[in-house]
């Protein structure tokens, strides 16, 4: 287990090696980013954290500059929202997305002009807790995905949280934009480890990165050789090494207790593209209105690594990059855990962190057949959990063995389907599972 030895801290040296070996398919890593021009319009829902819908902050008509407030709510887990360019507000509309869900969104005509709004400045930061109220309005949320409030995260009790780690695995096939941002921005990345410790006392923050990544290891490691509080930590390149649960165990041997945080056993986790934004934030001011994705897919002309404005529509995307034949499938983020696309009018939130454009033969959707009883899914499930045992106690909604297999451990990385020679649906049930078992826990709770 990672522990202190004379006021320092030791990770551990041995990782576990469950998960599955993945063939990454990242062409575009040594890329160097490029830049997508202002798109034709700007669509921002106002639901792109986990939190409480933003209300919007501007009506039709209005002009907005870059930086402008356009979606706020006091309510809690929520994150505002900014737009990236400056020009006329068209509209504010309800969108809807694939899923079935619906949002309000702003909707802006760039003018080309980019004015930034007045009001940007870079924040006054004199201890912790002005440094939480200023990432409270940077916009920043966990970019490696999940879309928490990155100042909520940051608004704990520090008094036994001796590590802040720093996720750069990306173990996601195809993605490389954070990879990207570790060798094309490491000051800012440095910049904000070195703020969060200096503020809040955190002895000690270690990046962690996957070993099929030697530049950016080589790179941070000397850039943070100065500070003793700050270091690499080399992993294995296994997916889903990324995952919060399973980097702490592999970094530190601590396990979160069922129902817990990482804060219950001394860790914070920030993505390594969320702790760079918060550096660069505290430089110039502006808040979170652009970020890098990863456009690639067989169909893609010119896969990139490409910084674009939130709130750009997916098919000014694909169009820019080019597309050798119609895709069959688009999914925004990686192949294991990101999600299928039908409306190319949907928008680039800010926790996306790729887009990828299959064809027909790589798009085709395996025959299921019936389960042989291999255990593949159990052996390799990064949790320790049951997944095809999960799918059966949901299937006939048998909350007690939903309870009792732990459905809600589930991380959703993908990685009981993808072993799985039956291509049974595993993921997907235990994604239903997990929502149904949290559902009835919470009736079982009001009628307690």
């Amino acid at each position: 287990m990672g522990r202190f030895e004379g006021g320092a801290f030791r990770p551990r040296r041995s990782v576990e090696l469950r998960g599955v070996s993945i063939p990454h398919k990242k062409e575009t890593a040594q890329q160097q980013t490029t830049y997508m021009p202002l798109p034709k319009q700007i669509i921002l829902p106002m639901q792109q954290h986990v939190g409480v819908a933003c209300e919007p902050q501007v009506k039709r008509r209005a002009h907005v500059d870059v930086g402008t407030l356009v979606g706020h709510t006091e309510a809690f887990m929520s994150e505002d929202i900014f737009s990236p360019v400056s020009g006329t507000v068209k509209d504010v509309r309800a969108i809807h997305y694939s899923s079935g869900k619906s949002d309000m969104a702003v909707v802006i005509e760039p003018d080309g002009e980019q004015t930034v709004d007045e009001a940007i400045a870079p924040p006054e930061v004199t201890d912790y807790m002005s440094l939480i109220e200023a990432v409270k309005h940077s916009g920043i949320v966990g970019l490696g995905g999940a879309g928490f409030p990155t100042w909520l995260k940051m608004d704990t009790d520090l008094a036994n949280i001796d590590s802040w780690l720093v996720n750069g695995a990306e173990c996601e096939p195809y993605l490389s934009s954070d990879y990207r941002e570790m060798v094309e921005r490491p000051q800012t990345i440095l910049a904000g480890i070195k703020a969060c410790l200096d503020y809040s006392g955190v002895p000690r923050s270690l990046i962690c990165i996957e070993d099929n990544k030697p530049q950016a290891i080589e790179l941070l490691r000397s850039m943070a050789a100065d500070d003793d509080r700050i270091d690499v930590f080399v992993l294995p390149a296994r997916y889903p090494q990324g995952a919060s649960r399973v980097i702490l165990r592999n970094v530190t041997g601590r396990s979160v207790p069922r129902g817990g945080h990482l804060t219950d056993v001394g860790a914070l986790l920030f993505n390594v593209t969320t702790m760079s934004e918060i550096g660069r934030f505290l430089q110039d001011g502006m808040p979170l209105t652009k970020r890098r994705i990863t456009v690639m897919g067989d169909v893609v002309e010119r896969p990139q690594n490409l910084e674009v404005f939130i709130g750009t529509p997916i098919g000014e995307i694909l169009d820019y990059c080019g597309l050798t034949d119609e895709p069959r499938r688009v999914v925004i983020g990686g192949p294991m855990m990101g999600s299928t696309q039908v409306e190319m009018d949907s928008p680039i939130v800010r926790q996306n962190s790729g887009l990828l454009a299959f064809g027909e033969s790589a798009a085709v959707v395996p025959q299921t057949t019936a389960c042989i009883k291999c255990s593949a899914c159990i052996d390799n499930c990064p949790m320790r959990l049951a997944p095809i045992d999960i799918q059966k106690a949901y299937r006939r909604d048998d909350v007690a063995a939903l309870d009792r297999l732990m459905a809600d451990l589930c991380v959703e990385c993908g990685t009981c389907s993808y072993v799985c020679p039956a291509k049974q649906p595993l993921a997907q049930s235990v994604r239903l599972a997990r929502a149904y078992l949290r559902a009835e826990q919470r009736k079982a709770r009001g009628r307690a």
